[in-house]
């Protein structure tokens, strides 16, 4: 039985540096600072769950062993006796907050799934994993702002979902390196790209016809996902929350179109989109938002 020990887990100042680079766009900066406080806190757990299933050293069985651990100091947050930074700073968000402890472990199990299934035969099965890898990031940013119910978890299920995908796509070259692949099996069949030539990093004149063509299908299918989830942003009643979805959602909806402009070749190099375009896109939903008089919050208080 491996022994992992807390000490092997990430620390707490590179999990947020990473969590900071990665999670929050331009918009988000607008928030008032204890909004941000508590987002990094969420965006701080799921970098650390994420680098211990992704990178930490050793076997398949140290891996779930930190998992394991991951869990338990988790209970130990909710309890408030965590001794990791990452789960303490964690703990008075949950306590401030009132978030459930579902979603916080529906992100370990994503992990614990990373470990064991390293492909995805159908679009389906890839939606189900999303479940777990990404949907409750969405839900735990609902509840920072007092948000949430039906319709608005089922609306961000499809946000963090399409923005899974769109990360599953933009880094297909890099996960196959790592012996994962999240492009649907399916989806290779039938376009003919051949599961080699994901890992190949094959020069931009080489990237096939095939391989442009299945990438078209995909990005057309997330942006599609991603403008359906949208409408979040116009029946929210946190006028913030609604600035940081439209800033989450636009920064996919961005990414795609990067994808698109780049001839769909995410093999040859890194595609990636300006900050200037995340904020084009996320001030045209912010765009098509109704105006509300009573149980809105304004940005006013925050700055």
């Amino acid at each position: 039985m491996s022994s992992v020990t807390l000490d092997r887990l990430p620390g707490e100042q590179a999990v947020l540096e990473k969590a900071g680079s990665e999670n929050f766009p331009v918009a988000l900066r607008l928030l008032a600072p204890s909004e941000r406080e508590n987002l990094m806190a969420v965006y701080g757990y799921a970098r650390l769950v994420d680098d211990v299933g992704d990178e930490l050293e050793g076997t398949t069985s140290d891996r779930l062993a930190a998992l394991d651990l991951v869990e338990s100091e988790l209970d130990r947050a909710f309890a408030g006796t965590a001794a990791h930074p990452v789960f303490r700073r964690l703990a008075a968000t949950i306590t401030g907050c009132r978030l459930d402890r579902q979603p916080l472990a529906d992100l370990i199990t994503a992990n614990r799934l990373d470990q064991t299934r390293t492909r995805y035969e159908t679009f389906d099965e890839l939606v189900d994993y999303c479940r777990f890898s990404a949907n409750p990031v969405g839900r735990l940013v609902l509840a920072v702002f007092g948000q949430g119910g039906p319709e608005q978890d089922e609306l961000s299920d499809l946000v963090c979902t399409a923005l899974q995908l769109v990360e599953h796509f933009q880094d297909v070259g890099e996960d196959a390196g790592r012996g994962r692949v999240y492009m649907p099996g399916e989806d290779l069949a039938r376009f003919s790209v051949p599961l080699d030539l994901l890992a190949d990093g094959v020069p931009p004149a080489d990237v096939p016809a095939s391989f442009r063509r299945l990438m078209a299908f995909e990005v057309s299918r997330a942006r599609s996902m991603l403008k359906a989830g949208s409408r979040l942003v116009g029946i929210l009643t946190n006028r913030r929350a609604a600035l940081a979805i439209a800033g989450f959602a636009g920064g996919g909806l961005a990414q795609l179109a990067a994808i698109e402009r780049a001839g769909y070749d995410v093999l040859s190099s890194e595609v990636k989109a300006s900050h200037a375009a995340v904020a084009r896109a996320a001030i045209v939903l912010l765009a098509g938002r109704p105006l509300r008089s009573r149980g809105d919050t304004g940005l006013r208080a925050s700055t």
